[in-house]
């Protein structure tokens, strides 16, 4: 059964409107309605019933744990399978070496972005509070065990200690530096390789499969955290430092809709029409403030909406420790402002100072909620001189409301920069995107996330959905049955 409906050509097939009326689910059949349900029951739960709602929070903890546990088999299986699927060591260096400087510029943007806005808002001004270091103990240590000794101790982490500890510990970082490693070694060993490959490409079958079962109980962990949310801090907690919450929700948007808008209409796409397409993973990050926990989804997504699945399995799951455009702006925002807050001196070097040491301590952070309050310990840390670690605590409090707005930029953020970097490398079909966009019903879901023997079962380059112009190149980068 095709995944993919191309559009019929001129004078045949249905009409383009009766095509998407006929795919076109209804609204309670759609997994965005029942996750909004969720969020809503969760918000009048922890309203009503405070007491109730503020034990919820283990049913969204029991989603993400769901979900991370098959992202790093998914993550390996599909890293090797796109870089071997190229054939060539020299195109993967080169997807990488892309891959890298586009996340490496975005995330200089975003640093400097919440630099300029929380300097210009100045929401911490006129506080002119203190704090006894005792006050943040806990947060000093989990800053020490994260700070790993700059750059040397950057690079030692992204090396694990054994083969499976990456996957045991679920450090995604690790898990890419061996699938990338895995690759290159299939990619050198040629046609010995293919089976290898074709095995790993249905495992990732297999992992999509689970990913599929597992979102069916989305709305429910929406529900917990929503619940856990207002029950535990109650309502008035969103008036507490409103103002710099404010400030960071207004940069985000701020980021999204000027740069990504313009980097998106510069790669020749609409960016409101592609938050329609990501819509069910938008309100699935909201309810559960993590973005590692739609990172299966939104690679399928992408490649149904025409990116070549090389690309999409090294730059989604790159761009988990190496595109977190959201933590970016809340790193360099949340450090001024408890500045601001202490009454402490920054001049504009130390700022400048401060940004290229986030651009760094940013890399480790993953797409897991809360751990944007710990990096933002661990790099201030290296500035005790100036910012005192202790204020920390005066956004502890407010972190989790900030977590759903870092969680939602980071994941638009990735998506954006795979379409880009798929333009920029020649692995994006231009006209099924376009389709796709303005027909997001066009992509089945709840079949692309199943895990479909027939197909897999088709002989190599058998693809009936590929069109003329994808050409004897992107057949040959594709010795593996495609999804």
């Amino acid at each position: 059964m095709p995944l993919f409906k191309r559009p019929a050509a001129p004078g045949t097939g249905p009409s383009g409107a009766a095509e998407q009326a006929e795919r076109r689910k209804p609204v309670y059949r759609q997994l965005y309605f029942w996750v909004l349900v969720g969020i809503a029951l969760g918000i009048l739960v922890g309203l009503l019933f405070p007491a109730q709602g503020s034990q919820m929070k283990w049913l969204a903890d029991l989603f993400i744990k769901l979900v991370k546990v098959v992202i790093a088999p998914t993550i390996f299986c599909t890293v090797v399978v796109g870089i071997a699927g190229l054939g060539n060591l020299a195109k993967a260096g080169g997807l990488a070496l892309r891959t890298l400087v586009y996340f490496t510029a975005t995330t200089v943007v975003a640093l400097a972005i919440g630099l300029v806005t929380v300097n210009i808002m100045r929401p911490g001004t006129g506080l002119n509070l203190s704090f006894d270091e005792a006050d943040a103990a806990e947060t000093i240590d989990a800053a020490a065990t994260t700070e790993g000794g700059g750059v040397s101790g950057f690079i030692l982490h992204v090396v694990p200690d054994s083969f499976f500890s990456a996957f045991v510990d679920g450090q995604l970082i690790q898990v890419l530096v061996l699938a990338v490693l895995v690759a290159c070694a299939l990619t050198m060993l040629g046609r010995r390789g293919e089976p290898a490959v074709r095995a790993l490409d249905t495992m990732s079958h297999i992992m999509f499969g689970v990913i599929k079962i597992v979102m069916y109980v989305a709305p429910v962990g929406a529900f917990g955290g929503m619940a856990f949310t207002i029950g535990e801090y109650g309502g008035q907690v969103l008036t507490s430092l409103a103002y710099f919450m404010l400030s960071f929700y207004a940069t985000c948007v701020l980021f999204i809709v000027l740069f990504l808008g313009l980097v998106s209409m510069a790669t020749g796409f609409s960016l409101f029409k592609f938050l329609r397409l990501i819509r069910d993973e938008l309100l699935i990050v909201l309810g559960t403030s993590s973005s590692e926990s739609v990172l299966p989804r939104m690679m399928v997504k992408l490649e149904a909406a025409g990116v070549r699945k090389s690309v999409v399995g090294l730059t989604i799951p790159t761009g988990y420790s190496f595109n977190l455009d959201g933590t970016a702006i809340y790193l360099t925002m949340g450090a001024i402002f408890i500045a601001q807050a202490t009454g402490s001196d920054v001049s504009v070097w130390t700022q400048i100072g401060l940004l290229l040491f986030m651009l760094l301590s940013s890399k480790g952070a993953a797409g897991v909620s809360g751990a944007g309050l710990v990096t933002l310990a661990a790099s201030l840390a290296a500035f005790g001189d100036v910012i005192p670690l202790a204020g920390i605590a005066l956004i502890v409090g407010i972190d989790r409301f900030m977590s759903e707005a870092r969680a939602i930029t980071n994941l638009i953020g990735n998506g954006v920069g795979t379409l880009v970097i798929a333009r920029w490398t020649g692995g994006l079909d231009r006209e099924r995107l376009a389709h796709v966009l303005d027909n997001p019903n066009a992509i089945d879901m709840d079949a692309l996330m199943a895990y479909d023997a027939e197909k897999d079962a088709e002989p190599a380059g058998a693809d009936p959905e590929r069109g003329a112009d994808d050409g004897a190149e992107s057949r040959e980068e594709e010795p593996v049955p495609a999804r």
